[in-house]
Order: structure tokens, then sequence, then C-alpha cells
């Protein structure tokens, strides 16, 4: 175990067990943060654009608040207020003004937003199919067990 990491990161130990599975957790993230980057940019979208995307798109009616947003962010941006005015220049999310407090804006997908995400769901899900080849179901369960635990909250 551990001879891929090796060759990959050129490096020939490690101090330990777990510094070697935390570089694997950080190189697999990567990796596949890069594949999907690479169907994004097709898009002209970033990850994370495309992942406040599919959060509005499976939110409710009512559109989330930018706090929102950010609560749900697989990961944390900085500026998601920036993020959004981006994808609204673009015509994929809208916001309005909240009924209840006109201090707050709450952002929505617009038919734009939803048809780009039909476009890239076929390519999402050719790239988690090839995922799936090298993991079984009980791989999976097993590494989101493990995942869950390292970031899970004390």
């Amino acid at each position: 175990m551990g001879d891929t990491l090796r060759n990959r990161i050129q490096q020939s130990r490690f101090e330990s067990p777990v510094q070697e599975a935390i570089l694997n957790i950080l190189v697999a993230a990567g990796h596949v943060r890069e594949r999907v980057n690479r169907l994004c940019v097709v898009h002209d979208i970033s990850n994370t654009q495309f992942n406040v995307l599919r959060i509005l798109r499976g939110g409710p009616a009512e559109g989330y608040s930018r706090h929102e947003i950010q609560e749900r962010l697989v990961e944390r941006a900085p500026d998601v207020t920036r993020l959004i005015d981006r994808l609204e220049s673009r015509g994929l999310v809208v916001r309005t003004r909240s009924d209840t407090d006109r201090r707050l804006s709450v952002t929505h997908i617009t038919p734009a937003g939803l048809t780009l995400l039909l476009e890239l769901q076929p390519h999402i899900s050719g790239l988690m199919a090839q995922l799936a080849t090298r993991l079984n179901d009980e791989d999976c369960h097993e590494l989101s067990r493990i995942c869950e635990l390292i970031y899970s909250e004390e």
C-alpha cells in the first residue's frame, strides 16, 4: 500500500500512517476536483459555480440566501457574493429581495442555469461511472464512513 502515492508525490516514506492516509485523501480529492473542473471549464464555469447551481436546483422554490448557499457548499468559497454576481451576469441565477426582510436577497436558479446543469449531467454521470469501476458499493460506503470520521463535529 502506498506505492501509487509514493510515486505520485515522489516521497519514499511517511512520518506515520495518518500522514500517508491524509495525503492520499488530499491527492484523491485533488484528482476528482480536477476531473470535474475539466468538465466545467468546457461550459465556462468553475467547480464552485457548478456546486452553487446544483444547490439552487435542489433547493426550495423560494430560493436560498447567500448565507444558506455558503453553508451548503462542498468547498468553502471566500466571496460567495461575487460568485453569485458572476452567475447572475451570465443569466444562470437571479436574485430577488425577501418578502419578509427587504435587506435579504434570495437567489434562484434560472431556466438557463437548469439547462446548463442538464448539459453537464451526462458528463458528470460518466465521470462517476468511470470512478465506480474502481470502487464497489462497499468501498464507497467505507470511504464515506472514514471521511465523515475526519470532518465530523466532535
